[in-house]
């Protein structure tokens, strides 16, 4: 039977799922789990074991951290004999087939705080966990039985890996490059690829190793078909590992060498880690004191420094989803620390008054093609220094880069980005995505909004704020009245160019000829803010036209259903998709700043925040959904609002713990 320490564990676990939830095919393969390890790499999967995506592994290491991802392992095909009796743990889908079942004898999957299943089957209970180790490309794997029906029915486990050696954006064919050579050593198996991969290394006490060389073939991935792309993919079988499991079985993949009796101390560390963060965030209970271990997984090194990765699984870091999800995931999780490591890591890439949007995979050079990354930049810093108060230290290292900034978008810098002569930022060129409406299919950019964005004219006027204030507390007083007077000059354009009278809102773009009134959520930026440019009476008629046409459980439908280009479903392949992705497709990161935005329009008391608990509500049991303790990149625009795009999304995360905190 279980120890009273597991027991105690599993009432406290972040996510708990039993019956029908993890042993019925459809619900367990529908939800997914993640653990990463700090620099970039993870490990994912759903709870039936069933791979739905080309980017789900055991090992997807960063080769080149936070960046070069690689499948490494993909999976492990496990045997459990009892006796005379052989059962398949495992589960893959293959051409109108699913096989084995292993799903059916799951009792319970819990997060705690890593991944924990619960296996019954032939009178035993045995117990599944994996973890992976802070700063390494490491997974560590456990089975324990932890009771037994016939204690004298011996029990043994057989492990086969199923190996891919390939980036994480492709799939492998059997008829591919790939050779793989290995040797063993003891309970230590060293793998070799021929595609210029790191080793892998598979390290154990006690197993006895069977070399192999076989190939699975057509394993079948769901998602990747309903999103139009290839589906298919053959991994390489190139030995057995097999337990004997009168003790508990312990296993590293890993890119280097580990020592198998370091298992438990690792453990014990790592569960340490994790335990330290929540209780640094300090949040009692509920959903924030779940997100903090949530936001731990987007936080990873580049470089000396840190970045922040946008969403698993195949996002890699981006500068506007970097400094949007910045305060939520460290400032409001007590850790400025890594706060201040992000912003000093980004101000050695700011390029011609700019901060990079992308930081390729490939390691090419970063892409410098957004207007609204660099004043996000100027957000998360105000953001820190109202938590820190750190103004000499950003004055010291930080000052001349963001007034640099400011002087460049006055003269004017890559993509027409430039300050027009009203005191506004217009920015834009032909077949180029600058603001956070960036999809593009080939040459045909779908959200153009080329002039003069609505949420760029509201960080612009935050942004010069901010120089203002922090010019006056470093005792710049020419440079602070300096900025005043552009933020008040951009604050007269914008108000006699921006009101739509007939709607009772913000335009979305005014350009030289032409006000674009689509009823779009950035015009909540102009109320949520630090700065803000509206009066109270207009900031109040601009929460309510969002809340009446915008606002679903989930956030924010990023174009009205009234409008003639509005798509309610997010689906179909690429072309479908993208089409949609700004077009109605709801995005959670926005529920942020729209809760923002109606405290600060209604009065601090508690039927607001009654209010506020209600909208949250829905996100919270989002939680034991599709993503386990994540929340979604997007959803549907029309009910019931289906998760769709990335399962786990920095921005989504972050701006949820950032209003529960404030």
């Amino acid at each position: 039977m279980p120890d009273r320490q597991s027991v105690a564990r599993r009432r406290t676990a972040m996510i708990t799922l039993q019956t029908r939830a993890v042993s019925e095919l459809q619900s367990s393969t529908g939800k997914e789990w993640l653990e990463t390890n700090g620099i970039g790499g993870y490990s994912s999967s759903t709870v039936s074991g069933i791979h739905t995506r080309r980017y789900h592994g055991l090992l997807v290491a960063a080769t080149d951290p936070p960046l070069g991802r690689m499948v490494l392992l993909s999976k492990f095909e496990e045997v459990l004999t009892i006796g005379d009796s052989r059962y398949g743990l495992s589960a893959s889908r293959y051409p109108g087939a699913v096989d084995p079942e292993g799903f059916r004898y799951i009792r319970e999957f819990r997060l705690d705080p890593y991944p924990v299943w619960t296996i019954e089957v032939g009178g035993v209970v045995l117990e599944r966990r994996l973890f992976m180790p802070h700063g390494r490309n490491t997974v560590a794997f456990s089975w324990e039985v932890v009771s037994i029906e016939n204690a004298d029915a011996p029990v043994t486990l057989e492990v086969r890996p199923l190996l891919a050696f390939r980036d994480y954006h492709h799939l492998l064919s059997e008829e591919g490059d790939l050779e793989v050579s290995f040797e063993s050593v003891g309970g230590k198996v060293a793998v070799r690829s021929s595609v210029g991969s790191p080793e892998l290394y598979f390290s154990s006490e006690g197993a006895l190793i069977e070399m192999t060389g076989f190939w699975y073939r057509n394993f079948e991935y769901g998602i990747e078909q309903e999103r139009g792309f290839d589906y298919t993919e053959d991994l390489y079988q190139p030995f057995v590992l097999r337990f004997d499991l009168s003790v508990p079985a312990r296993l590293f993949a890993s890119t280097e060498n580990v020592d198998p009796g370091k298992w438990e101390g690792l453990e014990a560390s790592e569960t340490r880690r994790r335990s330290e963060l929540v209780a640094r965030a300090g949040f009692g209970s509920g959903l924030a004191r779940q997100l903090t271990l949530a936001a731990d997984q987007y936080l990873v090194r580049r470089g000396s420094g840190h970045t922040v990765i946008a969403g698993y699984p195949w996002f890699s870091d981006w500068g506007r989803d970097t400094m949007i999800s910045l305060p939520g995931l460290t400032l409001s999780t007590g850790r400025p620390d890594i706060a201040k490591d992000i912003l000093f890591e980004f101000s050695d890439h700011v390029s011609e008054g700019m901060l990079p949007n992308r930081f390729p995979d490939d390691g090419e050079e970063p892409e410098y093609n957004t207007v609204d990354a660099t004043l996000w930049y100027f957000e998360a810093i105000r953001a820190y220094l109202q938590e820190t108060g750190e103004v000499d230290t950003v004055g010291q290292s930080l000052y001349k880069v963001l007034a640099g900034i400011v002087d460049w978008h006055l003269r004017g810098t890559r993509h027409g980005i430039v300050v027009d002569d009203g005191g506004l930022l217009r920015a834009g060129e032909p077949g180029v995505q600058l603001t956070w409406m960036d999809a593009r299919i080939g040459d045909w950019v779908v959200t153009p909004r080329a002039g003069k964005p609505v949420e760029i004219q509201a960080l612009w006027y935050n942004a010069l704020r901010t120089m203002e204030d922090l010019a006056k507390q470093l005792g710049k007083t020419g440079e602070s009245k300096r900025f005043r007077d552009l933020a008040l000059k951009a604050k007269r354009s914008f108000t006699n160019l921006f009101w739509n009278d007939e709607q009772d809102c913000l335009y979305d773009v005014v350009a030289d000829d032409r006000a674009d009134a689509s009823i779009r959520p950035n015009q909540i930026f102009a109320v949520s803010l630090y700065h803000s440019m509206l009066s109270k009476e207009k900031a109040r008629k601009v929460v309510s036209k969002v809340q009446q046409e915008l606002l679903t459980p989930y956030g924010l439908r990023s174009l009205a259903a009234s409008d003639p280009g509005y798509i309610g479903r997010y689906e179909g392949g690429p072309f479908e998709r993208d089409s949609a992705y700004h077009q109605g497709t709801v995005w959670a990161w926005l529920l942020g700043p729209f809760i923002e935005a109606f405290r600060r329009v209604n009065p601090p008391n508690e039927t607001t925040e009654k209010r506020v608990s209600e909208m949250l509500g829905a996100i919270e049991g989002h939680l034991f959904g599709t993503g386990l303790n994540q929340i979604s990149e997007i959803f549907d625009a029309e009910p019931p609002h289906e998760p769709k795009g990335c399962f786990a999304q920095a921005w989504s995360v972050a701006e949820i713990l950032r209003v529960i905190r404030e």
